[in-house]
């Protein structure tokens, strides 16, 4: 087993304890599309996937991890509202969606084509619907080298894949703080709760 799978592997056991991020929440409030759809792009192992099944959304989550995606489908395989897929965010169909969040996964999408992968997510919002996720700044000390392709943006590039948005809640964090499995390291984030106005 490859180094990276381990990490992975131990990450997931940390989060299955976890529950759903209060922005989730946030954001499924903000919903005023007639859509009762959610994605969750790089969904771990469904803490989101939950919270938003149970609000009564049909949810299509989605993971390039093979172990994140057994671990959903063994958590909500009874469920008809809940659609489960091994997939890369380059390679996802994203359905028409109300909301469509990527909590701390958009940093692992493809850099050769991301501008191609925020467009089908872009255009996968309905009007009135939401995106909720968090972008890597270019301080972040995965920015470079790190053992995964990672999308680096500058706070000009993250705010200009809103144009066709209102912005409700903007957030940047800077600072060197643990992974989830203990390893200190320097975050650079971007934080956005965003409606789709155009």
């Amino acid at each position: 087993m490859d180094e990276n799978t381990e990490i992975w592997r131990q990450y997931y056991k940390k989060a299955l304890s976890r529950s759903h991020l209060k922005r989730t929440e946030f954001a499924a409030s903000l919903n005023a599309s007639n859509l009762k759809i959610a994605t969750d792009c790089g969904c771990g192992t469904g803490s989101d996937i939950h919270y938003l099944e149970q609000q009564g959304y049909q949810v299509h989550g989605f993971d390039i991890n093979p172990d994140s995606v057994a671990i959903c489908r063994d958590r909500f395989g009874a469920k008809s509202q809940v659609e489960i897929s091994e997939s890369s965010f380059e390679s996802f169909d994203y359905p028409k969606a109300g909301l469509v969040i990527a909590n701390s996964s958009l940093f692992f999408a493809d850099p050769n084509f991301f501008e191609a992968t925020w467009g089908n997510i872009k255009s996968s919002i309905e009007i009135g619907g939401v995106f909720a996720g968090d972008f890597m700044g270019t301080r972040d000390s995965w920015a470079k080298n790190h053992r995964s392709p990672t999308t680096p943006l500058s706070e000009s590039e993250v705010k200009a894949l809103f144009s066709d948005f209102e912005v409700v809640r903007y957030f940047e964090c800077d600072e060197t703080a643990k992974t989830s499995l203990g390893k200190m390291k320097h975050w650079h984030l971007y934080s956005v709760v965003a409606i789709k106005r155009a």
